[in-house]
């Protein structure tokens, strides 16, 4: 069966992964490249694990989670539909079947925050997994956080990690935050809706999301 480690060797991905950052760089947005998607695949895949989820199940959220943003290789507006259509001819043409890779479209064209819910486990994880990458790294140009509010909000996260607590089903963003940089007040102003449908996932995991800022539990 078709695996992440599949996907990441394929030449159209690693092509669609890169050109889609580098136009994300030209129109000025935070860093989507090999990084985000390694990470986002890492963490989608340890949700689902550490929930005891089957692990065909995980492995399908790893996939999703890899190629959820190839599509701003065309635009960033409804990225995240482009990006399971692309997806969709990648994984067909690589031998997955026709369910999984419906699947696998389902939670790409569901994960932002603006137009997307949780629809199914693997939806659920890639959500939680993409919402939580927010750090300093990702900023390209640090000269830009005194006129760009996202970049300053990013730059400003030290640390940040995605706890899941199968004993107690807790789901948990941990942030420490540079305040003389941005902020928490900016924090809520920008991710809100991350926030939002970060909590759906959870609740749809049947779990509790939980939001935790320099030791402090907000959420």
């Amino acid at each position: 069966m078709l695996t992440l480690k599949d996907i990441v060797k394929d030449a159209e991905v690693v092509t669609l992964v890169a050109e889609a950052d580098r136009q994300l760089e030209a129109l000025g947005y935070t860093e989507h490249g090999p990084r985000h998607a390694r990470l986002v695949a890492k963490n989608a895949r340890s949700v689902l694990v550490a929930l005891d989820t089957k692990e065909r199940l995980a492995e399908l959220a790893a996939v999703a989670g890899y190629l959820h943003d190839i599509g701003n290789v065309v635009n960033r507006e409804r990225h995240e539909w482009t990006s399971a259509l692309l997806a969709r001819d990648i994984l067909l043409r690589m031998g997955m079947d026709h369910s999984e890779t419906a699947r696998i479209m389902a939670a790409i064209g569901n994960h932002d925050e603006n137009t997307g819910n949780p629809v199914s486990e693997v939806s659920a994880a890639l959500i939680l997994a993409d919402k939580a990458d927010v750090h300093k790294s990702r900023v390209r140009n640090p000269e830009m956080i005194n006129f760009d509010i996202h970049d300053r909000v990013n730059y400003a996260v030290k640390r940040s990690a995605l706890t899941v607590r199968s004993e107690d089903r807790s789901i948990t963003f941990d942030l420490t935050v540079d305040t003389n940089v941005a902020p928490v007040m900016e924090y809520f102003e920008i991710f809100l809706s991350r926030m939002v449908i970060s909590r759906r996932a959870a609740d749809f995991l049947k779990c509790r999301f939980g939001l935790v800022i320099n030791g402090t539990r907000l959420v």
